[in-house]
């Protein structure tokens, strides 16, 4: 997927919610802009700029959220000869229980779903995943979330290793997370991220974890700018394997990284 259908991607989709909000299925969203200096990363440059772009919204059907990154290399290239590559993910889910009229929830769980996802980028990098998903009641949590995916890489793949076996037949992933508050002084602290545990292996893509949760303080609240809606914190990255690579001492692959981080609500 090239940068313009990327572009048509995200214009399309603030175009939806915009309509959607006029037509009232849309009950909240909310979107924001990340930018993140780091290093010390693996299989790409070790030194890395991020700008994220970030969509998030609830819908009398269910919820969506989108998110692309845009990285940059200062200057160094990554395996395909590239000085900045893009990456996004778009995942809607059907919540059951708001399109069949019927409160699903027991004990922790809230709301069954549908969860899927687009993975979407350079360099074969995109991924179909679909499967059940929960939303958690978790007290003193803003939300928990808990989807379970079968995953699925696009396009036909061929049989590298001579086992008879495509690559890319597709694995399972457990993907979680989660969002809490921490009242600090005058403002907050607010603690959000994810968890993919991709679980087995296929031909080319092994099993690996990434944890990859946000420490961030709401400036703008203590400042008295407005609460929720400028942070700085940090992102931690811990990714076992990272791309399904196994890790070994030819190739390290595994990742342990933190980088600063400025964010911005609109």
């Amino acid at each position: 997927m090239n940068r313009t259908k990327i572009s048509l991607l995200l214009a399309s989709s603030l175009l939806c919610a915009a309509q959607a909000q006029a037509d009232s299925p849309l009950l909240f969203q909310n979107n924001s802009l990340t930018y993140l200096y780091g290093k010390n990363f693996k299989v790409e440059p070790d030194v890395q700029q991020t700008l994220t772009f970030e969509h998030a919204s609830r819908w009398t059907w269910g919820d969506l959220f989108l998110f692309v990154d845009q990285k940059v290399f200062n200057g160094k290239e990554n395996s395909a000869g590239d000085k900045r590559s893009f990456y996004g993910e778009l995942s809607p889910r059907l919540s059951f229980g708001n399109l069949f009229n019927r409160d699903l929830s027991f004990g922790p769980i809230k709301d069954v779903l549908l969860a899927t996802t687009f993975e979407f980028g350079e360099d074969e990098a995109e991924a179909y995943l679909i499967g059940p998903g929960f939303a958690l009641n978790v007290p003193g949590f803003n939300y928990a979330n808990l989807n379970f995916y079968y995953r699925k890489p696009d396009g036909n793949r061929v049989d590298r290793n001579n086992d008879g076996r495509p690559d890319g037949t597709g694995v399972w992933q457990v993907t979680p997370n989660w969002s809490f508050t921490i009242p600090v002084g005058k403002s907050d602290v607010l603690v959000d991220g994810y968890m993919d545990w991709v679980v087995d292996n296929d031909a080319s893509y092994h099993a690996n974890l990434h944890f990859n949760p946000q420490v961030k303080y709401d400036l703008g609240k203590a400042l008295s700018w407005g609460e929720k809606q400028l942070y700085v914190g940090v992102e931690y990255s811990y990714w076992k394997d990272k791309y399904g690579i196994q890790d070994s001492d030819a190739f390290t692959t595994t990742q342990n990284t933190t980088s600063l981080l400025v964010k911005v609500h609109f």
